[in-house]
């Protein structure tokens, strides 16, 4: 068994800024191989030495000249293949012991790299991988906080080594550019972006996100002492159009009514966390602000359940004065809750403030699904709460939907001030419906006390019924099954 070669990226200088992969591989490695010039020390291993670990082999590939003029028969070039060359058979000798072998470079490995010169020579011999890293383009456009590109703009990418009338050429076509290797290619690049008309526009970035970072107009920079790891950098010509500030929010404000489903976040629609996500203030009745995850950029205003009109106006005074306001419901906002309240108040005295209705699942859709398909034909959605109608009302809606054989989704069956009007309820609709009658009581669906029981209409037990309880009543049709699963046709006989 051979081993495994890894070509893994540094990123530009920051330890902080090795990818969670390369640090993995670094620590894991049998051998540690890097670069390095005569004097001995590695830039790479100084960002890899955090996540090495005691015990590795390390391989130190010194090279034989940087920019020297050497007596090597194939000049400058043939001294490096032959380094290279030795340097893939040291490494191939750890290979094919079986070792793996993580070979450091700085930046990304295959930009402008070390490590590609051994990639060439070791991949189609060995089984090879090459983890990327932040480039030193990406660290320096970082560092100045300017885009490199937008939208269909170009950028190229240049060696600062090309000859003064090409880099000229190339800097007058592109939008936007990354020189690389300046040290002593620097007057130079200075005068190709001073001949490309380039030169006002262009910065200077040395050693980004090291310790000795140094960023300034390249226009300005003294040429004694520019350092092999800088580059000069022509921004996004976009990034001079900055955007004024916003104007005030006076009016720029809205209302948004949004369902939050029957309980946590599964329950919860895109529209309705993206309105959530935008908003500048939470209004709500507490117990439903208080399943919306804080954010302390939002202020959240938690109110009692029976002040809904308030609770509606101060919604939308807060949008008049520029707020961008999410009233949050249980379910769905415009099935016995806050999108009908907000509407009136806003008629009433708020015309000029944008509403809109952002719609969640209801607790009958969820009850019913747990159950099965109860409500697969016409059914009726009534609410057992007299606090805002005469319970004659409810009652006489009951009848009528039970004489036209409606299945009932029962809204707000009970409560610890309400406990009559459930059985008072169950014997209007036995005048009507069989004793028979399947009937579901979900609780608290899609949270931690979820409970659905079927039963029958008379044998139901209205004191196992509360506010967090929401009841299907069927139609004659409903049918039960032997396992427990209740739907009605969606053929009427």
């Amino acid at each position: 068994m051979t081993g495994r070669l890894y070509g893994v990226g540094l990123g530009p200088g920051d330890p902080e800024l090795v990818t969670v992969k390369t640090a993995r591989l670094i620590g894991e490695a049998d051998v540690i191989a890097y670069h390095a010039a005569r004097h001995g020390r590695s830039i790479a291993r100084s960002i890899a030495l955090p996540y090495m670990r005691e015990g590795q082999i390390e391989e130190l590939l010194l090279y034989p000249l940087t920019t020297e003029t050497t007596d090597h028969p194939g000049g400058y070039q043939g001294a490096l293949d032959d380094f290279y060359a030795d340097c893939a058979e040291r490494l191939a000798a750890h290979l094919d012991a079986g070792r793996t072998v993580v070979v450091l470079s700085e930046g990304d490995p295959l930009f402008y790299g070390s490590y590609m010169h051994m990639h060439k020579r070791l991949a189609h011999r060995y089984p090879t991988e090459v983890v990327p890293g932040v480039t030193s383009v990406s660290a320096a456009s970082a560092v100045l906080g300017r885009p490199l590109v937008e939208r269909d703009e170009v950028l190229t990418v240049l060696p600062g080594t090309l000859p003064a009338e090409a880099l000229a050429e190339r800097l007058r076509g592109t939008d936007s550019a990354a020189v690389l290797k300046l040290g002593r290619t620097f007057e130079k690049v200075r005068d190709a972006l001073a001949e490309a008309g380039r030169l006002d526009d262009a910065w200077y970035v040395e050693r980004a996100t090291m310790g000795a970072e140094r960023v300034a107009p390249l226009k300005d920079v003294d040429p004694d002492g520019v350092p092999y790891f800088s580059l000069a950098l022509l921004a996004s010509p976009a990034e001079r159009t900055f955007v004024a500030e916003p104007p005030a929010t006076e009016g720029r404000g809205e209302v948004a009514v949004v369902g939050l489903g029957p309980a946590g976040r599964p329950w919860l629609t895109p529209e309705a966390q993206e309105a959530l996500a935008a908003a500048t203030d939470l209004v709500g009745y507490g117990p439903y602000v208080d399943r919306v995850a804080p954010n302390p950029r939002q202020r959240r205003h938690r109110t009692d359940n029976r002040v809904e009109a308030e609770r509606a106006r101060h919604a939308l005074e807060l949008a008049r004065g520029g707020a961008r306001v999410a009233v949050v419901s249980s379910g769905d906002p415009g099935v016995f809750a806050m999108a009908s309240a907000v509407l009136e108040e806003a008629a009433a005295g708020f015309p000029d403030v944008p509403v809109r209705i952002v719609p969640g699942l209801t607790a009958a859709q969820a009850v019913a699904s747990r159950a099965g398909a109860p409500l697969g034909h016409d059914y009726c959605v009534l609410s057992l709460s007299d606090l805002l109608k005469p319970w004659e009302v409810v009652a006489d809606r009951l009848a009528a939907a039970a004489r036209a054989d409606l299945v009932l989704a029962l809204y707000n069956p009970a409560s610890r001030s309400r406990t009559w009007q459930l059985g008072a309820a169950r014997d209007v609709l036995l005048e009507h419906r069989d004793p028979g009658t399947p009937v579901v009581i979900g609780r608290d669906v899609g949270g931690a006390e979820e409970s659905v029981t079927v039963t029958t209409l008379g044998e139901l037990d209205t004191s196992q019924v509360d506010m967090r309880c929401l009841l299907i009543v069927g139609s004659s049709t409903t049918k039960v099954t032997d396992r427990g699963v209740v739907y009605t046709p969606r053929r009427y006989s």
